[in-house]
């Protein structure tokens, strides 16, 4: 699956039936962080949560693009953070938001933990960081 380097936030969300219209809710944090302003309009992209796991535990590797001018990710492999989790995953995964809305997802954290983790793996639109100190 490509997402576009161009991706503000990602999060988990249900779709709510309000008899005529149909809503998706962003999280408060999204707003909080800059990553959306109320009023603006943002073109959005719905991927049924069972998709997106099976999509994203693909190994097989990507071909390589040319570059462009795109922003590049804010970490690369083997870089140390220090992360705060905001939420879970729908795998159950902390995840956390650097520049730009920028997502390290981070294995066996939880919500409002604050750890210290080494960037493992880089993709175009999310990391994933390893916890190296839980006491942080």
């Amino acid at each position: 699956m490509e997402i576009s380097e161009k991706l503000l936030c990602l999060f988990s969300a249900e779709i709510t039936d309000e008899g005529d219209r149909y809503t998706v809710e962003v999280p408060q944090r999204e707003v909080d962080t800059g990553s959306v302003d109320p009023g603006e309009t943002y073109r959005v992209a719905l991927i049924r949560a069972d998709e997106a796991s099976e999509e994203s535990e693909d190994p097989s590797p990507q071909p390589s693009q040319t570059p462009s001018s795109e922003p590049q990710p804010p970490v690369e492999p083997g870089e140390i953070r220090y992360v705060e989790i905001e939420d879970i995953g729908k795998q159950g995964d902390g995840i956390a938001r650097v520049e730009r809305g920028y997502v390290i997802i981070v294995p066996g954290a939880e919500i409002g933990e604050r750890v210290k983790v080494e960037v493992s793996e880089v993709k175009s639109n999310f990391a994933v960081g390893e916890i190296i100190d839980e006491t942080v």
